[in-house]
């Protein structure tokens, strides 16, 4: 399964090496089921689903949202949660916007991940902002608090956690996302047998509350954040 292992709380490196997250615990249940070992393959997100193309990993699972664009080259299980855009920043003004047009202003310098939807956020809805993307989202917070940008476009997933993570940086984030993003598992295009068997055992782990438990665990508690790094 590629993943990230940059996107805390659904999938990243904990002190030991070892990966961990709601993706993670998710690809576990399915291999577990499948009567497989899980290889988590860790590359950059934008190299994900050129690398599930090639057949270098089986599936993705990375925080990847469901859309139309993405899914004419692979195929989609899910969503498994429900997220949507929000920002980062220190500035309370921003931090008020309620639509997208509150953000689309010149002088304006926003960082978001490169290949994500958060970029194509930025590029589809804004026209006078400067859009800098990064590779992960550490290199992003850094410029935020290096007030290089003034805001990061993210999942509010991550906004919420960077926030938490950096209690004493003053930074602030929406009242309410901006969207709604629906992620899911990216599969192989061809590949009706998997695609079957994963949209059964991913309706079964919603069916039984197993998948609702890992959603609690991981984006409603806390005790993961001592195993970042």
């Amino acid at each position: 399964v590629g993943m990230s292992g940059n996107q805390p709380p659904l999938n990243f490196i904990a002190k030991d090496g070892n990966p961990m997250g709601l993706e993670v615990d998710l690809a576990g249940a399915i291999a577990k089921l499948m009567g497989v070992e899980l290889e988590i393959v860790q590359k950059p997100f934008g190299e994900l689903l050129g690398s599930l193309r090639k057949g270098e990993v089986d599936l993705v699972m990375s925080g990847m949202t469901i859309t139309a664009e993405r899914n004419l080259k692979v195929a989609f299980v899910g969503p498994y949660f429900l997220s949507g855009k929000s920002i980062l920043t220190r500035s309370s003004t921003l931090a008020q916007a309620d639509e997208t047009g509150d953000l689309d202003q010149a002088n304006l310098t926003l960082a978001a991940l490169e290949g994500s939807t958060s970029q194509q956020f930025v590029e589809t809805l804004m026209s006078k902002p400067t859009l800098v993307t990064t590779k992960d989202y550490d290199e992003a917070v850094k410029l935020l608090l290096a007030d290089e940008v003034q805001a990061l476009v993210a999942d509010r997933e991550i906004v919420e956690l960077t926030r938490f993570l950096h209690p004493k940086e003053d930074l602030t984030t929406l009242k309410q996302p901006l969207t709604i993003e629906p992620i899911g598992v990216a599969v192989p295009p061809g590949d009706g047998l998997l695609l079957n068997f994963l949209e059964n055992t991913i309706g079964a782990l919603e069916a039984s509350n197993a998948l609702g438990a890992l959603r609690a665990r991981w984006l409603e508690q806390g005790d993961w954040v001592a195993h970042l790094r």
